[in-house]
């Protein structure tokens, strides 16, 4: 059933290249202003597609390294379990001091932890690889805290209009997001599959991107800290920004939200694989994962047009609400559909392609959704505490996260995919609560 990938593929492919088509016109001002903000946005484009790359240049051949070490599924999934862990418990004290002491030099840190994270690669030795996925966790706080309240900030310092940063996040998650993904992934099969270099070898080449990455940031990026932290020196702290959600009912919301849609995004990304191939059905893992990436690709393109057109709580309400419908489709073949394709043993069964299209849809709304709660959050989260609230956000989900990664073999495919439903239809009923609120 290669042939349905290819359709599904290259129907997606058709979708992205018209929406970008239709992009133009997106942003209007006067001539200088747009000038500048552009240079902001290609700039802040550009560096976050290099950070990406770093990071997807490594997805595919994390849990294929452990294996080439001699390491079983137990070892391995504590492996991953101390890097979501160090995510939760470092989050939010490394996204104060990004706050206190400044985002470029949070930005920079990234790099250098992200690099040597990787350079552990090279040893066997569980300990040091250990190591580096405490270093990759702290890696990952930073990576979605630091370089987005980085931008936020120089945008607002720089007097452009707040709808704007809508453009400048929608392109960053279609190139960083997207392309890079898709990218990356030819890149390292390249040098594992054709050169022969090794499982390591992707890892290696991360370094060369994130440090390129870095070289671009130290050259060109102007440090910022937040508002009231460059007016009012104090010692880091995480206070305030527990305080924001109890005094600004809408940040705890947004907060709850985005919990929920990571959690059960994250979940999918570890159960597409047995969900396709309940029986053992041969399945093209990196032609699927295109799809994905081109659906997400699509989302990011339509998210620009949505917030041309309509407030972003008047949507979003909708994106979860489809989010739950696409991921009750699997739910919905493994408990009421008996075992029929024996013979799909060769291919994909009818329901694993029916499933494939519902997951397509699913990463459509993952592409809209990341561009759209980007914005939220620069409206909505203040700039003295942002890096700090953003890695808050992160603690359920990485908490959740490490539960499932430790009983995932105790629970069915259908009651997990069941629960993601219900966690993304708790997050349409708190954006409607969220409007509600002053």
């Amino acid at each position: 059933m290669e042939s349905v990938y290819w359709f599904i593929f290259g129907l997606l492919a058709v979708i992205v290249a018209g929406m970008l088509l239709t992009q133009g016109g997106i942003v209007s001002g006067n001539a200088s202003q747009l000038q500048a903000f552009f240079s902001l946005r290609n700039n802040y484009v550009f560096v976050y597609a290099l950070m990406m790359a770093g990071d997807w240049l490594q997805g595919p051949y994390v849990y294929a390294l452990y294996q080439h070490y001699g390491y079983g599924v137990k070892d391995i999934g504590r492996l991953f379990i101390a890097g979501f862990g160090s995510s939760m418990l470092f989050g939010t004290v490394v996204g104060s001091l990004a706050d206190k002491h400044g985002r470029k030099k949070a930005a920079l840190l990234y790099v250098l932890t992200y690099a040597a994270s990787c350079a552990t690669k090279h040893s066997p030795d569980y300990g040091i690889l250990m190591f580096g996925r405490l270093l990759g966790g702290i890696a990952t706080s930073l990576l979605f805290s630091a370089f987005e309240s980085w931008l936020v900030a120089e945008h607002f310092s720089r007097g452009f209009d707040e709808k704007w940063l809508g453009d400048t996040f929608s392109k960053a998650v279609f190139v960083g997001n997207g392309l890079m993904a898709i990218l990356a992934g030819l890149v390292a099969s390249y040098l594992v599959d054709t050169l022969k270099l090794g499982p390591v070898a992707p890892f290696d080449a991360a370094i060369v991107v994130l440090v390129a990455g870095g070289a671009v940031i130290y050259a060109s990026w102007p440090e910022n800290y937040g508002d009231s932290a460059r007016s009012h020196p104090r010692p880091p702290s995480t206070r305030p920004a527990f305080d924001a959600p109890r005094a600004d009912q809408r940040i705890a919301l947004l907060g709850a939200m985005q919990s929920l849609f990571e959690a059960s995004m994250y979940t999918f990304v570890f159960l597409w694989t047995p969900a396709l191939s309940p029986a053992g059905e041969k399945i093209y893992h990196g032609m699927i994962f295109a799809c994905f990436m081109t659906a997400s690709m699509a989302g990011s393109s339509l998210s620009a047009i949505l917030m041309k057109r309509y407030k972003v709580e008047a949507y979003m309400k909708y994106v979860f609400g489809l989010s739950a419908v696409a991921l009750s489709v699997p739910f919905l073949f493994h408990v009421s559909l008996s075992k029929e394709g024996k013979e799909a043993v060769r291919g994909i069964s009818l329901q694993g392609q029916i499933q494939l299209v519902a997951f397509c849809v699913f990463e459509v709304l993952v592409g809209i959704f990341w561009p759209s709660m980007m914005t939220l959050r620069a409206r909505f989260i203040p700039d003295e505490t942002r890096s700090t609230i953003i890695n808050m956000f992160r603690i359920p989900l990485n908490l959740f996260v490490c539960i499932i990664l430790y009983n995932v073999h105790l629970f069915p495919l259908s009651a997990m995919f069941a629960l993601c439903s219900v966690f993304l239809a708790i997050a349409a009923v708190l954006q409607v609560s969220s409007e509600c609120v002053n």
